[in-house]
């Protein structure tokens, strides 16, 4: 009797008919008759993952769910409920019959019932069907009120049949209601090439690989781990330069050594300093840099003073840490830094050419990257762009909008969507990003706000399956890797800014992250389809009031100030740019020096570390008691206004209170964590914040939990107190 049963279930599910795969025409019919092919189910049923089937045993037909391993022997009806969330009905619409009072799963067991046994129920993980995506879906709208006034009334569907709800976030950490006040000149579309799954995913193996290149280089050459996110940085101030067409792998950049990454390499040379908390630990790593630097110099090709030198102090230390027992934590740290001193300068010549090697390997790896994707992807386009003319500067004054491309998208290929609790899981030849279903609606609604070229949400999943995968690969696979590119003010300060300020834009943001609908973003052939105005660097608004959050990359910053005074002084209209940096002071960035001492600087506010709270950069997947973390740096909020902006934004005593207090935590949240870091790092003591030095592994204490892990103040004479402090 079991293995009958068992057999027939697997029958019915080989019976199984796709809606678009035609039926063969050999052996038996599966339909009862052989000359009427069978209506096809209507289209929101098909999406929601019902298909018509024969079963041999009932000899009828009936309807099975791929998503929840449903079957029903009558036709499906959208909107009645979920036989997991609610396996007896009870929030289940009547519907029309005499069944009105029963669910789907309910009417398929008493019509089992009636006919005879039926098939064994297997039980699965909580899966939830698709929810239909397409706005053609009738009556399907988005959670959004402000849409629900601007869309139009749906079609009459075929099948009167009630409507499923369309999910609503529990919390909602976006405004996308707010209209823009930035104007920009109209300018023709981008030349970028548009984005497709084949190319996204052969670009994440690529840049994976490049990141292992790197560990390895650093280990063979160097006998050291590479520094943490350096890689990320190492993206970050390479684009800033590169004028190459890959929006993610650098190949057009002069210098080619990278500045960002020599320094960060040369400051882990002889060995990576950590923080220190005890005396012992402050004696073990005197000894170990002395030792380190001793074999360092044996085994390169030194000049003969700098091995007396380095030899000499080695075992001069070595020596010392024999005789003396009783010193403090603070003799140990006081020597290692005359060690440091004396030995450093001799350390970093030694060094210098294997690190320069190791920089201008990665770009050649990368150069090479970016020109094997191209070709594969210009492939893939039927109609490959071809070399036109700069187009002269266009003079028409327009509200700014999304990035638009030259090249039509081709076909792409099909994404797989299905839902785990809170998760919405898309899928691509076996590689799956995630993100919660709260950003998931999100992302629908900018798509419907910004593309105009997919009006029935055909492409919809595939260009979301890009964008997740395009920030996972910046991001990185290590654990909290990365999130702090994406870190954002709290919601209580963009709304304090947009009613106080005017500020409708956000000059470093992405669709993941975003608060308002217009902002600008690293990757606009991603992102162009979900709101991004394009890079900030080459966006160039005529008037409007910015918000700017940049990440923590020094020599990002720097170029994001000298645009700043560049369209400040060029526009008439008014302009107004509020700057949140981190305020380190010791030394202080020169992005920051260069703001103070600005013509532009209207006013200058400084919140204190450990007093306010930052939304984290991994809020798209994390949990919702992760979302906020205490800053451990304090923040500098700089005002930079021309004329016509201070007279229309001016920081009034009054808007810069309502500021500040929108900046203090919440109380209705459970005490948020120091940093959205590693679990195994240690937070920082109060009194010994981690000073400019520190910024060589500090990402996770940057104020907007941006890539604060940029040492370019520091240099091979930083003290040591400063260096171990870092981690």
């Amino acid at each position: 009797m079991s293995s009958d049963s068992q057999g027939s279930v697997k029958g019915e599910a080989a019976m199984m008919l796709s809606p678009s795969a035609p039926v063969s025409s050999q052996g038996p019919s599966l339909s009862p008759s052989a000359t009427s092919k069978p209506p096809e189910l209507p289209d929101e049923l098909v999406q929601a993952g019902w298909s018509k089937c024969w079963s041999r045993r009932e000899n009828r037909p009936y309807y099975f769910n791929r998503f929840t391993n449903q079957s029903l022997w009558e036709v499906p009806v959208l909107g009645q409920h979920d036989v997991i969330s609610d396996p007896l009905g009870l929030n289940a619409a009547p519907a029309e019959g005499g069944d009105g009072h029963l669910g789907n799963g309910q009417r398929k067991r008493r019509s089992s019932e009636e006919q005879g046994a039926g098939p064994n129920i297997l039980k699965r993980a909580k899966v939830e069907p698709t929810t239909p995506i397409s706005p053609s879906t009738p009556g399907i709208k988005p959670w959004s009120a402000a849409l629900d006034e601007k869309q139009m009334p749906a079609a009459t569907p075929a099948t009167p049949s009630p409507t499923p709800a369309p999910y609503r976030p529990a919390v909602i950490y976006w405004d996308l209601d707010v209209q823009t006040n930035a104007v920009i000149r109209e300018h023709p579309p981008a030349n970028h090439l548009p984005p497709h799954p084949e190319i996204e995913l052969q670009r994440a193996q690529l840049v994976t690989k490049l990141r292992q290149h790197y560990h390895e280089l650093c280990h063979q050459r160097e006998g050291i781990d590479p520094p943490r996110e350096s890689f990320n940085r190492w993206l970050l101030e390479r684009k800033v330069i590169d004028k190459g067409h890959d929006p993610l792998l650098p190949s057009d950049c002069d210098p080619i050594i990278s500045p960002s990454m020599f320094r960060e390499v040369m400051n882990d040379i002889p060995i990576r300093l950590s923080r220190i908390k005890y005396k012992e630990e402050a004696r073990k790593l005197l000894f170990k840099y002395a030792e380190a630097a001793k074999k360092m110099i044996d085994s390169r090709n030194a000049s003969p003073e700098s091995r007396k030198v380095v030899k000499w102090n080695s075992e001069d230390t070595m020596n010392w840490l024999r005789r003396d027992h009783s010193a403090s934590k603070e003799d140990y740290m006081d020597r290692l830094e005359h060690l440091r001193q004396q030995c450093g300068p001799h350390v970093t010549a030694v060094a210098k050419d294997s690190v320069e090697g190791i920089c201008s390997k990665i770009y050649q790896l990368s150069a090479e990257y970016s020109r094997r994707l191209r070709q594969t992807h210009l492939s893939l386009l039927q109609d490959p762009p071809t070399e036109a003319c700069a187009s002269p500067q266009q003079s028409r004054l327009v509200y700014c909008y999304p990035v638009r491309l030259a090249l039509p998208s081709p076909p792409l290929p099909r994404v797989e969507l299905h839902f785990e609790n809170d998760v919405a899981c898309l899928r691509f030849r076996g590689e799956m990003v995630k993100v919660n279903r709260g950003h998931f609606s999100k992302l629908e609604l900018l798509y419907r706000y910004s593309c105009i070229d997919d009006p029935r949400f055909e492409k919809f999943l595939s260009r979301v399956w890009c964008l997740l995968k395009r920030y996972q690969v910046m991001f990185g696979s290590g654990a909290n890797e990365g999130t702090g590119l994406q870190g954002a003010l709290p919601m209580s300060v963009f709304e304090a800014l947009n009613r106080q300020f005017g500020v409708s834009f956000e000059c470093f943001a992405s669709p993941l992250n975003c608060y308002f609908k217009q902002f600008c973003s690293a990757f606009p052939d991603t992102d162009g389809f979900f709101g991004s105005r394009g890079p900030f660097l080459s966006f160039c608004p005529a008037s409007g009031s910015f918000e700017a959050n940049p990440p923590f990359c020094e020599e990002l910053m720097d170029a994001m100030v000298m645009h700043f005074e560049d369209l400040l002084g060029r526009s008439s209209e008014p302009l107004s740019f509020i700057v949140f940096v981190p305020e380190w002071r010791d030394p202080v960035t020169p992005a920051l020096t260069r703001m103070e001492g600005s013509r532009f600087l209207r006013h200058q506010l400084s919140v204190t570390a450990y007093e306010h709270e930052y939304r984290s950069g991994s809020q798209h997947i994390c949990k919702r008691d992760e979302m906020y973390y205490r800053a451990v740096h304090g923040t500098a909020v700089l005002f930079l206004q021309n004329d016509a902006g201070f007279a229309k934004w001016a920081p009034t005593p009054e808007r810069l209170a309502e500021l500040m207090a929108a900046y203090r935590p919440s109380t209705s949240r459970p005490a948020s964590l120091s940093s959205p870091g590693p679990a195994h790092s240690t937070p920082v003591d109060r009194d010994s914040a981690p000073r400019s030095a520190d910024r060589t592994q500090s990402s996770v204490m940057s104020p907007g939990s941006h890539d604060s892990n940029n040492n370019s103040s520091s240099s091979s004479g930083s003290s040591p107190q400063d260096k171990v402090a870092a981690v």
